[in-house]
């Protein structure tokens, strides 16, 4: 029997507004791949950004052109070289690992040779906001240990200072999108440090960021859109400290496992993350976060309402998913 592909786009509103830099949104665009085999069914999810010259509608025709190797079963080595990485392969990829453990019998963790998932903490999110919006929010999630703080736009100091005010006690990590001016690039990262934040993402645009190679940085940075493959590793050397590995980016869940091992053979800190979307996005991102040194895995912690059955989230931690769901 040949296997039969479906895709699907689905909106899931979004708790409130999620702001970066680069705007803000209210609901969580997302493609889902799903390929059944039989009584079996293998599914991934994933998010056309338009950061990197996606959208939903490209994602589901490029999706809909691999309907007959679909078919024909094509495996997640062949894929590899059959789709470019970005979101489309990301979501067929992590159907395939999905089908193939349903196949198999066995969780996908022990199909890619990997020890049983372990529960994880991950960051919370909280939105680019007035610094007295976000200080509340900060406040208010008192059961997240490990806070992630949208920033890029003027007043960035006064947001980390509040912040900081708000949850001494806190771990804090940044993404500032792209969005900080050059000029003012030492200073707002000796801020940074100086409220105790322990690393910054993308401060400067991608391809726009040789000056973190000239300066002393006072906090560790994290390439994010500077950050797609193996290939870009020796440019960021000396300019980041830190990658962030999202399987949106890498195509699924096949190369990001392989390029851990490399950005960790290269001496990077490794952030596994994700866009804002469901637990199916989130499931296979688990098994690359069993690598990481920071997991920031909350997109469905930002939704209204989650698919069922969903991740569960014991306060910040992360519990492994169930094979209803994903693997």
């Amino acid at each position: 029997m040949a296997l039969k592909l479906e895709i699907a786009h689905e909106r899931w509103p979004i708790a409130g507004e999620f702001a970066i830099a680069r705007g803000s949104k209210d609901t969580a665009d997302v493609v889902v791949a799903s390929i059944a085999d039989g009584a079996l069914r293998g599914r991934g999810e994933c998010v056309p950004y338009a950061r990197y010259g996606e959208t939903v509608e490209g994602a589901v025709a490029a999706l809909g052109a691999m309907a007959g190797a679909v078919g024909e079963g094509i495996t997640r080595a062949e894929l590899q070289s059959a789709m470019k990485p970005g979101a489309a392969r990301n979501a067929l990829d992590c159907a395939l690992w999905d089908l193939d453990a349903k196949r198999a019998g066995i969780p996908a963790a022990e199909l890619a040779g990997l020890a049983p998932i372990e529960p994880l903490m991950t960051a919370y999110t909280i939105s680019l906001g007035p610094a007295a919006q976000m200080a509340e929010t900060a406040q208010a999630k008192q059961q997240h240990r490990l806070l992630k703080l949208k920033l890029g736009a003027e007043g960035d100091e006064e947001r980390l200072a509040a912040v900081r005010r708000a949850r001494p006690d806190a771990r804090l990590i940044a993404d500032a999108n792209e969005g900080w001016p050059e000029g003012r690039l030492e200073a707002l990262l000796g801020t940074a440090a100086e409220t105790g934040v322990e690393l910054v993402e993308q401060p400067l645009p991608a391809g726009q960021d040789a000056r973190l190679g000239e300066i002393a940085r006072a906090c560790s940075v994290c390439a994010d859109e500077a950050f797609h493959g193996r290939s870009d590793l020796t440019a960021l050397a000396g300019r980041y400290d830190a990658v962030n590995v999202k399987l949106d980016k890498t195509g699924g869940l096949t190369e990001a496992l392989s390029l851990i091992g490399a950005a960790r053979e290269a001496d990077f800190t490794i952030v596994v993350g994700c866009m804002v979307a469901t637990s199916l996005a989130m499931a296979p991102a688990l098994l690359a976060a069993q690598r990481a040194d920071y997991v920031d895995l909350d997109g469905p912690l930002l939704l209204a309402a989650d698919r069922k059955p969903g991740l569960v989230y014991d306060l910040d931690v992360v519990m492994p998913p169930p094979p209803e769901l994903w693997g």
